[in-house]
Protein backbone atom coordinates (compact mmCIF):
# COMPACT_ATOMS: atom_id res chain seq x y z
CA UNK A 1 0.00 0.00 0.00
CA UNK A 2 1.16 3.53 -0.78
CA UNK A 3 -0.22 6.66 0.83
CA UNK A 4 0.38 10.40 0.83
CA UNK A 5 0.73 11.91 4.30
CA UNK A 6 0.64 15.63 5.06
CA UNK A 7 1.71 17.27 8.31
CA UNK A 8 0.93 20.92 9.04
CA UNK A 9 1.29 22.96 12.21
CA UNK A 10 3.18 25.51 14.22
CA UNK A 11 6.90 24.74 14.08
CA UNK A 12 8.25 22.78 17.03
CA UNK A 13 11.36 20.77 17.75
CA UNK A 14 11.27 17.16 16.60
CA UNK A 15 8.31 17.05 14.20
CA UNK A 16 10.16 15.01 11.58
CA UNK A 17 11.56 12.71 14.25
CA UNK A 18 8.15 12.15 15.86
CA UNK A 19 6.41 11.43 12.56
CA UNK A 20 9.26 9.20 11.35
CA UNK A 21 9.30 7.25 14.62
CA UNK A 22 5.54 6.72 14.56
CA UNK A 23 5.67 5.53 10.95
CA UNK A 24 8.53 3.16 11.75
CA UNK A 25 6.52 1.75 14.65
CA UNK A 26 3.63 1.21 12.23
CA UNK A 27 6.01 -0.51 9.76
CA UNK A 28 5.63 2.28 7.18
CA UNK A 29 8.64 3.07 5.00
CA UNK A 30 9.10 6.71 3.91
CA UNK A 31 9.89 6.63 0.19
CA UNK A 32 9.78 10.38 -0.52
CA UNK A 33 9.61 13.46 1.69
CA UNK A 34 9.44 17.22 1.33
CA UNK A 35 9.25 19.80 4.10
CA UNK A 36 9.40 23.55 4.53
CA UNK A 37 8.78 26.35 6.98
CA UNK A 38 6.41 29.12 5.93
CA UNK A 39 6.09 32.10 8.31
CA UNK A 40 6.66 29.93 11.38
CA UNK A 41 4.40 27.12 10.22
CA UNK A 42 5.81 23.70 9.41
CA UNK A 43 4.55 21.80 6.36
CA UNK A 44 5.59 18.33 5.27
CA UNK A 45 4.37 15.97 2.58
CA UNK A 46 5.60 12.42 2.34
CA UNK A 47 4.94 9.16 0.56
CA UNK A 48 4.71 6.14 2.78
CA UNK A 49 4.66 2.50 1.72
CA UNK A 50 3.91 -0.69 3.63
CA UNK A 51 2.80 -4.27 3.20
CA UNK A 52 -0.99 -4.30 3.45
CA UNK A 53 -0.83 -7.90 4.70
CA UNK A 54 1.09 -6.70 7.80
CA UNK A 55 -0.66 -3.42 8.56
CA UNK A 56 -4.09 -2.18 7.49
CA UNK A 57 -4.67 1.39 6.26
CA UNK A 58 -7.02 2.15 9.17
CA UNK A 59 -4.34 1.16 11.70
CA UNK A 60 -1.85 3.57 10.12
CA UNK A 61 -4.51 6.29 9.95
CA UNK A 62 -5.37 5.85 13.64
CA UNK A 63 -1.71 5.84 14.66
CA UNK A 64 -1.19 9.14 12.86
CA UNK A 65 -4.38 10.60 14.35
CA UNK A 66 -3.12 9.67 17.82
CA UNK A 67 0.16 11.47 17.05
CA UNK A 68 -1.76 14.51 15.79
CA UNK A 69 -3.68 14.62 19.08
CA UNK A 70 -0.44 14.33 21.08
CA UNK A 71 1.40 17.07 19.17
CA UNK A 72 -1.32 19.51 18.12
CA UNK A 73 -0.39 18.99 14.46
CA UNK A 74 -2.77 18.40 11.57
CA UNK A 75 -1.84 15.03 10.06
CA UNK A 76 -3.78 13.63 7.12
CA UNK A 77 -3.37 10.48 5.07
CA UNK A 78 -4.81 9.47 1.70
CA UNK A 79 -4.33 6.34 -0.33
CA UNK A 80 -2.10 7.11 -3.30
CA UNK A 81 -4.79 6.05 -5.78
CA UNK A 82 -7.24 8.56 -4.31
CA UNK A 83 -4.62 11.31 -4.21
CA UNK A 84 -3.71 10.67 -7.86
CA UNK A 85 -7.37 10.64 -8.94
CA UNK A 86 -8.08 13.95 -7.21
CA UNK A 87 -5.07 15.56 -8.87
CA UNK A 88 -6.45 14.60 -12.30
CA UNK A 89 -9.76 16.39 -11.72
Amino acid sequence: MKAVITVIGHDQIGIVAKVSQRLATLKVNITDISQTLMHGDFTMMLMGEWDDDDVQFEVVKQGLQDLANETGLSINIQRQELFDAIQKL
